[in-house]
This record gives C-alpha cells, sequence and structure tokens, in this order.
C-alpha cells in the first residue's frame, strides 16, 4: 500500500451538492486539474469517496 495518494480534481463542483463541494473544499482541492497529494489513510480515502465522480486518484 502507497503512503500517499495523488488527488486531482477533474470534473467543476458548479452542480454538486453542498456537502460535496465541502469535501473538495477540504481535500484542499480549488480549480479543475489541481492536484494535491494526501497521505493514504481511511479518512482521505473516505472523502475520496464521497466525490469519487469528481476527482482522479492515483498512489504515489
Amino acid at each position: 500500500m502507497a503512503n500517499n495518494l495523488q488527488i486531482t480534481l477533474v470534473k467543476s463542483t458548479i452542480g454538486a451538492l453542498k456537502d460535496q463541494k465541502a469535501t473538495v473544499k477540504a481535500l484542499g482541492l480549488h480549480k479543475t486539474n489541481h492536484t494535491v497529494i494526501k497521505p493514504d489513510n481511511a479518512c482521505i480515502r473516505g472523502m475520496v469517496f464521497k466525490v469519487k465522480h469528481l476527482v482522479k486518484v492515483e498512489e504515489v
């Protein structure tokens, strides 16, 4: 299992639900194609699962 996840916002949050927008913001993503690296843990995985239709995830 990798230590980090590379998370990229690939779809806009326009039209998304409020809780999904808040999750994207909590992940530190701002604009489309913005990428962040987060630790691979259950909390981050849960957040990614909630917005899986908006993001692309790769193990780093």
